[in-house]
């Protein structure tokens, strides 16, 4: 690969000025500037990125860490991610933490090694001590996604408020028993259990969690579940993947859906579409909340003095189908 010397040497100038047009300076004679883009383009001469960031230059790196990148929710707001991104001459390096802390802070270290210009995170725990440390030894602009923070730049929608959505929904479709795939600390739930409780002083009596993603573990626990009750059930599962594994016990059960149980993803993926029945899901904003996080955090990198803080809370709708209404 050809380097800057090289480049001088070949065009008969010196590497400052070199460098100097291959930064983009503009105080560079034009036929000078001309000779040396036109020798780069031939060689194909490639930045030394890392190398760049040593002296102190942009390394114009954008830092990605979800949670689930095999959701097709997050691989949607990567792609909205890396479009705006593109805009302004930046580019991605994206992590997985599958929902693991440790996971996540070995991401974060690459990341600082990297040396990236600002970091967009889908934080396991966006309270956790340990994440807020780290975030601060990092010491470059930080967005948060699909959580609020506090004290943290953030675009999310409330989980809480649709989960309060999806148990109006499930309430005015006539179900009275429920069961929520997930976890109690999830928003999702506590929204959802909120807004029953209002309607059903006696909810708790008539709530079932599942939290468990084993597979076996599932079928056995809708296999009790279903042996004992019979009453129409609303279902609420934390994600459409969820739903989904959900949707196909039901109908190896026998369950028909509306009529004997009706089930409410979250997200809206596009697989909600083409199942049959189409799966009720909570829609959120994906593009707009990607590009407020980009474009927000590009501002920070190039204005690194704003130190305001800023929270960004997005609606998020609930799109009922026939996996839940009759």
């Amino acid at each position: 690969m050809i380097t800057m010397t090289e480049i001088a040497r070949l065009t008969g100038v010196s590497q400052p000025t070199v460098s100097r047009v291959l930064n983009g300076n503009q105080v560079v004679n034009p036929q000078i500037r001309e000779r040396v883009l036109a020798c780069a383009k031939e060689h194909d001469f490639q930045p030394n990125i890392i190398a760049q960031s040593l002296v102190g230059s942009k390394t114009h790196l954008i830092g990605v860490v979800l949670t689930d990148i095999s959701n097709s929710f997050f691989a949607d707001l990567v792609k909205y991610l890396e479009q705006e991104a593109r805009k302004k001459g930046y580019s991605l390096i994206l992590f997985n933490s599958n929902y693991d802390p440790e996971q996540e802070t070995q991401s974060l270290s690459v990341l600082q090694r990297y040396q990236v210009d600002g970091l967009i995170v889908v934080p396991v725990d966006a309270d956790d001590k340990d994440f807020r440390d780290l975030i601060d030894r990092l010491d470059i602009p930080v967005m948060v996604m699909t959580r609020q923070a506090l004290g943290m730049d953030c675009v999310y929608v409330s989980h809480q408020e649709a989960g309060a959505q999806v148990g109006r929904h499930l309430w005015e479709e006539g179900y009275r028993e429920y069961i929520f795939f997930g976890h109690t600390a999830d928003a999702k739930y506590k929204g959802f259990a909120e807004e029953l409780s209002k309607r059903d002083p006696q909810f708790s009596e008539h709530i079932t969690v599942i939290s468990t993603k084993v597979e076996k573990e599932v079928r056995a626990a809708l296999e009790d579940y279903f042996s004992k009750k019979r009453e129409r059930i609303g279902i609420f599962a934390y994600n459409d993947r969820r739903a989904v594994q959900m949707m196909g016990h039901l109908k190896r059960m026998g369950i028909q859906i509306p009529e004997e149980a009706g089930l409410v993803g979250f997200d809206n993926t596009y697989m909600c579409e083409f199942l049959y029945p189409r799966l009720s899901s909570v829609s959120q904003p994906n593009e707009e909340m990607a590009t407020r996080a980009m474009q927000r955090l590009l501002y920070k990198i190039d204005y690194s003095k704003d130190r305001e803080v800023q929270d960004y809370p997005l609606q998020a709708q609930l799109v009922i189908r026939e996996s839940s209404s009759i």
